[in-house]
């Protein structure tokens, strides 16, 4: 094409974009269903830059400096920290043994009677679906929720945080891994089962190749967050960094609360860093 065509086709070309009206409407659409749910939860951020409530924030955040150090403490809060990582990696490990086998049953690319009429594909059909209902069931209700329960039936300390995060993470994992294990390439997983091959050795040579990677980074993700749970769960009586932190805030000890606030950023960090470390070791 010449220079003449190509300057004729950039002043042929359209000055604004085509989809402009559409993208428009759509956010006109956005902001007249946001606004209503904005006005429903009372959001009123405005407030917080009052003359009064800034003081009151700049009295509050002054109280974190310095963070506390003394022995004591620092005992009480390596006791705390090792009870909320023992906490999300004990709870983290029950729910992987819940989300695997559930996830297994649900994933349609390991479903040996989907390849074809058989007897017995409605039984298939209702063991998947009964899984899913089960992995719908352990989700749909929080860990703070279970934890609540489990803390009047064993009391308080973490073993109730244990459970509470083993059911619901229980249920997101096998969501995931089996969405996961159904949005990659299942044709080898596939082939293997038509040539005769068992489901476990269609999901280990079938699909496991291309979704490890994925599957590690997820698991770890939703370690991070047990860990950020079970200091949540704290405050209901499940031990840990949680309880730590009820107990300083109580005694309006900013210090302390500081203290633990950096503990936790360094809990986070290391989540990070073990994620990143897993998905160069299976890439």
């Amino acid at each position: 094409m010449s220079a003449h065509d190509l300057s004729a086709a950039r002043l042929e070309a359209p000055r604004h974009d085509p989809a402009a009206r559409r993208r428009i409407g759509w956010l006109l659409v956005a902001l007249a269903v946001a606004w209503p749910m904005l006005v429903l939860a009372e959001f009123n951020p405005w407030a917080l830059f009052t003359s009064g409530n800034l003081a009151v924030i700049g009295d509050f955040l002054a109280g974190f400096l310095p963070p506390a150090a003394s022995t004591a403490f620092l005992a009480l809060l390596a006791r705390a920290t090792l009870e909320t990582l023992a906490m999300a990696t004990a709870g983290t490990a029950l729910a992987f043994l819940i989300a695997v086998p559930l996830a297994f049953a649900t994933t349609r690319a390991l479903s040996v009677s989907r390849l074809g009429p058989g007897p017995g594909r409605v039984r298939a059909l209702v063991v998947r679906q009964t899984a899913r209902a089960l992995l719908m069931a352990l989700r749909a209700v929080p860990e703070i929720v279970w934890a609540l329960l489990f803390v009047r039936a064993l009391g308080l300390g973490p073993g109730a945080g244990v459970l509470a995060l083993a059911l619901t993470y229980g249920g997101m994992l096998g969501k995931v891994y089996a969405e996961i294990l159904e949005s990659t390439e299942t044709r080898p997983a596939r082939a293997l089962l038509e040539a005769g091959s068992g489901r476990i050795a269609a999901l280990l040579y079938g699909l496991l190749p291309h979704t490890a990677q994925e599957l590690a980074s997820y698991t770890v993700y939703r370690w991070e967050c047990a860990v950020r749970a079970s200091v949540v769960m704290g405050f209901v009586g499940a031990g840990g960094l949680g309880q730590l932190m009820d107990q300083s805030m109580k005694m309006l000890n900013g210090g302390e609360a500081s203290s633990i606030l950096l503990v936790f950023l360094v809990l986070v960090l290391l989540a990070d860093a073990l994620s990143n470390a897993l998905r160069r070791l299976l890439a």
